[in-house]
């Protein structure tokens, strides 16, 4: 009974999380897709926060239905089945939010690099090689995880030795060391090399907008403050962005080297390192969202002039 009651307490737990990462998400990929596709001039950073948007509805759709109740009482569908396939598109969409905030993070340091750097001469004019990217980025996130596919079973009624509990009704059957061994560590030199690049990305973005702030106190008054440009606006959402990814992606990972260390199946844990793994994709959209006016005046904008067509044609 009080294996169930923690069980519940982790779908509880996680439900208003999901109802409201899943709803901003959704608004989010909705303001961009119409930008992309409406607005006058779509901004290169427009289709990688698309895509990191339609990445987070995915990832938490698929954890919304591992810890659901429903799924599992259907019977027309092996367990062993569901478990493999909710379980890899949810590893995949976790590996392609990294990877698409990496994307962004660069992106945006290219974007901002002064026209003399050698930076300058990764600018993208279309968009088309950032399509192909995310394509090679779905390929590479893919392959990784395609371990997941042999390692996931539905979790037996009874205890078993060897299986690392992953929700209520799947769990991780451990692989022998060498396998093991390879996966993480191809999984941890894809994480570290985004997150080299994040952290890189990140400090330049720094040290362009220090210097720019100092040429700009030279150049006005003490005494007006000089308003941001929407680049350094956009910079500014960037950093936060990452600074939030990183805390979250640390403590994740600490949790799940303890979990690994430990062998522990403690619903406590579980149900904190859920909350902590689908953070990201609950908060990233909420500071996209709130931080990127220009997008809503534009559509704003657009929206009014058609209201006001529409009431001259009636």
């Amino acid at each position: 009974m009080k294996q169930n009651f923690n069980y519940f307490a982790i779908r509880n737990a996680f439900y208003p999380q999901a109802g409201i990462g899943i709803s901003a998400n959704t608004f989010l990929l909705c303001l961009h897709i119409a930008a992309v596709f409406g607005g006058p001039k779509s901004r290169l950073t427009d289709l990688p926060i698309t895509h990191l948007a339609l990445t987070h509805i995915l990832m938490l759709l698929t954890m919304g239905l591992l810890v659901s109740t429903d799924v599992w009482e259907a019977q027309d569908i092996p367990h062993n089945f569901k478990c493999k396939v909710l379980i890899f598109l949810n590893k995949v969409m976790r590996g392609l939010s990294i990877s698409t905030t990496c994307v962004l993070s660069v992106l945006q340091a290219v974007t901002i690099s002064p026209s003399g750097s050698w930076l300058a001469n990764f600018k993208f004019k279309s968009t088309n090689t950032i399509v192909w990217l995310f394509l090679f980025l779905w390929v590479l996130t893919m392959s990784i995880s395609s371990n997941l596919i042999l390692c996931t079973v539905a979790s037996p009624n009874k205890t078993q030795p060897g299986l690392l509990f992953l929700t209520n009704h799947c769990s991780f059957l451990l692989m022998s060391y060498r396998h093991r061994y390879l996966f993480v560590a191809l999984m941890a030199f894809r994480d570290l090399l985004f997150l080299g690049l994040m952290v890189l990305s990140s400090a330049y973005m720094i040290f362009l907008l220090h210097r720019h702030k100092q040429r700009t106190m030279s150049l006005h008054s003490s005494r007006f403050s000089p308003r941001r440009s929407p680049e350094q606006r956009a910079t500014h959402t960037i950093l936060l962005l990452i600074s939030c990814f990183e805390i979250l992606y640390c403590v994740d990972s600490i949790i799940s080297l303890f979990r690994g260390m430990m062998c522990t199946n403690d619903p406590i844990l579980v149900c904190l390192q859920m909350l902590v793994a689908n953070g990201y994709g609950t908060i990233s959209p909420l500071v996209l969202i709130s931080a990127d006016t220009q997008i809503i005046k534009v559509m704003q904008t657009k929206w009014r002039n058609k209201v006001q067509l529409l009431i001259k044609l009636m």
